[in-house]
């Protein structure tokens, strides 16, 4: 462009004025990169930079296998990983969601891919996110091999920003869970949680709004430890102890991840039509967190049970005549299962409770 009539020439909008920084995405993308290299398994050498990741399913030792994909979010708890500035452990949620969800059918998780959505690109916030991220994907063992980075601004606001992730998995055919064969008097396991995980946040946020305290305040709950940080507590990853107790016993029938609906909304999920679960909730130890929730927000028992995990992450159906060699490879795989309850003949409601949660 040139000046006429000795006016200066007129500079044209550009993608980074209308508030789209590409090279801030670009460096974004090499800072992160040893993060994935760190997450390299058999089948993914966890390269990023093409168009599409790849995954060799014969290098990972699969020889007629089904996939099994999965995709999450975390909810509004990115909201509080925000307004805290604490941005490295949400990533190991977004991770946990996904490959709980593919580990449940009896699928090992193999690969995942996130979605990172703002309205201003920070490259140390997204890499801080992706930092949690890999450490997700190497507590499953699986490989991060790709992600897409949006920089949106008038869709969301400042710093706000938002997560998805996309998991697959595989198992070889015909050791897909549930299996068939669930009958009344199996036995019902539960693997402890580490807290609230990543269902809830909308009504844990308006308890924290209702008893006016800050983030930074002490949780009153967890000497030693702020509220903002405690409520951050990363989800717990399953895999691994699950995949071991997979391979050491063909005692468990079905297995069960506790998230949004709690008990009630996704154990019959994992159900056969004709059977039911009797759960002991006196066998359950919800950690403090939980207490503080209901007695804050005068929440029943029955809500908290449908909403959250209440202690319990994950529920593992064993057979009647193999729950002791079920109970000893989660334990030789560092789990501390609790008996839980019994499958039952199912009545009008596909799960039934019995005592009362220790909130």
């Amino acid at each position: 462009m040139t000046a006429k009539d000795g006016n200066e020439p007129k500079t044209g909008l550009t993608y980074a004025a209308a508030g789209v920084d590409i090279d801030a995405g670009n460096a974004m993308v090499e800072t992160i990169k040893p993060l994935v290299r760190s997450t390299r398994r058999p089948g993914a050498d966890a390269e990023i930079g093409g168009f599409g990741g790849l995954f060799d399913l014969k290098a990972a030792g699969f020889r007629d296998p089904i996939l099994v994909a999965a995709n999450d979010g975390v909810g509004t708890k990115v909201k509080i990983a925000i307004e805290t500035g604490r941005h490295d452990t949400i990533g190991i949620d977004l991770v946990a969601m996904c490959v709980n969800d593919i580990i449940v059918q009896g699928a090992e998780p193999l690969f995942f891919l996130d979605y990172y959505a703002t309205g201003k690109l920070v490259p140390g916030v997204g890499a801080d996110i992706v930092r949690g991220i890999a450490e997700g994907c190497r507590q499953a063992g699986c490989a991060l091999i790709g992600g897409e980075t949006a920089e949106m601004p008038g869709l969301y606001d400042g710093s706000d920003y938002d997560l998805a992730g996309f998991s697959v998995g595989a198992a070889e055919r015909g050791a897909l869970l549930p299996r068939p064969g669930i009958r009344p008097g199996d036995v019902v396991l539960g693997l402890p949680s580490s807290g609230v995980h990543s269902n809830g946040f909308s009504l844990v946020r308006r308890i924290v709004a209702k008893t006016g305290l800050g983030w930074d305040a002490p949780a009153p709950f967890a000497p030693g430890r702020s509220l903002g940080d405690e409520l951050l507590e990363p989800t717990r990853i399953y895999v691994k102890p699950l995949l071991a107790a997979l391979g050491a016993t063909d005692g468990i029938r079905a297995l069960a991840h506790i998230t949004g609906g709690g008990f009630p909304d996704n154990l019959p999920r994992v159900l056969p039509d004709d059977v039911g679960i009797a759960v002991d909730l006196d066998a359950v130890t919800p950690p403090p967190v939980f207490g503080w929730l209901a007695r804050e927000g005068g929440v029943a028992e029955a809500e908290m049970l449908r909403t959250f995990n209440c202690g319990i992450g994950m529920v593992v159906i064993a057979a009647a005549d193999a729950v002791d060699d079920v109970d000893e490879a989660l334990t030789r795989a560092g789990e501390t299962p609790v008996r839980l309850g019994r499958i039952t003949a199912r009545g009008p409601e596909p799960v039934t409770f019995a005592g009362r949660l220790a909130l």
